[in-house]
């Protein structure tokens, strides 16, 4: 077997997933094409003029952006391009075709799904691991239903309560993630700050600060607060989310959120950078036993119920 029919045999097993998978399956056949690219001896401006094609389409094609997986007449033209054989070539449109169905996130109003939140949830759903670092909010991913329902009047207080119900429902959809038996394993650090700033009320605070905790026993969870008298830490002034996709040949992905849009880095300088950030918040962070007793400490402190 060929390397190139080796690397493609691993992909087989994501040809029966029971839940499409369109953001990894695009990531997939565009790195796998740009595999028999190189394999051709072809460069990136070579293979665009050889079919027709500019070099910012294949370069889309080879990445695996946008909503809509690229057309398969476009990609048999490449796999033509390339030689591919026979075996590769039909795991690769398989692939293709099951890119083309939609996820379960996909279903819901493009309002609430913008285009780069879109790629944020299929790049989650397709993650092994997702490191975050927050330091306004508890991670979406660790959310309760009634802290997201603060978090969205707070972001939206002009919102209808029929979409600020869809976004909670859409939230707690996204949190099943972690409990799935292919769950991905979720790191996750946290400002101090984060469980000090009430949203909702202190009953709120309390089953989110609870809630916490929970989903930190499960094995799949880590947890770290950076305490507010940590001086000097290397905490970025906005959230990071960094994710790694697992001996799939993807490079990892960091995100960056900002208000109404997100940029997504995968240049390895790049990435290489924020993984030493998080390295250093989590070296700083207190042990994910000392942050469960920080996080029940804080609910006796802060939250407890009335006697």
């Amino acid at each position: 077997m060929s390397a190139a029919s080796h690397r493609i045999s691993r992909l087989e097993p994501y040809l029966d997933r029971p839940e499409p998978a369109p953001t990894l399956l695009k990531m997939l056949v565009g790195v796998q094409l740009a595999g028999f690219r190189e394999d051709a001896g072809l460069s990136q401006d070579q293979a665009a003029r050889s079919v027709g094609f500019s070099g910012a389409k294949l370069s889309r094609i080879e990445s695996g952006k946008g909503r809509r997986p690229p057309a398969e007449t476009d990609v048999r033209a490449l796999l033509e391009l390339y030689g591919t054989d026979d075996y590769d070539a039909s795991v690769l449109l398989k692939l293709l075709q099951r890119a083309g169905e939609p996820g379960w996130w996909q279903r819901y109003d493009k309002r609430l799904m913008p285009e780069w939140f879109d790629r944020l949830v299929g790049l989650q759903e397709a993650a092994a691991t997702i490191r975050t670092f927050e330091i306004q909010y508890v991670p979406g991913l660790l959310q309760t239903a009634d802290y997201t329902r603060a978090v969205v009047e707070r972001g939206l207080p002009n919102a209808p309560a029929s979409e600020v119900q869809r976004r909670v429902e859409l939230r707690m959809r996204r949190a099943q993630l972690l409990l799935r038996e292919d769950a991905p394993q979720l790191w996750a650090v946290i400002d101090e700050s984060v469980l000090l700033r009430v949203l909702g009320d202190r009953a709120v605070m309390r089953d989110q600060l609870d809630h916490l905790a929970k989903m930190a026993a499960r094995p799949n969870v880590t947890l770290q607060i950076v305490p507010l008298n940590v001086s000097n830490a290397s905490a970025p002034a906005i959230p990071v989310t960094y994710l790694r996709f697992g001996g799939l040949d993807l490079p990892d992905v960091v995100y960056l959120e900002h208000i109404r849009s997100a940029n997504f880095l995968e240049d390895r300088d790049e990435t290489e950078e924020y993984r030493i950030v998080l390295d250093r918040l989590a070296d700083e962070a207190l042990t994910p036993r000392e942050s469960v007793e920080m996080l029940r400490g804080t609910i006796e402190e802060r939250y407890a119920l009335p006697s």
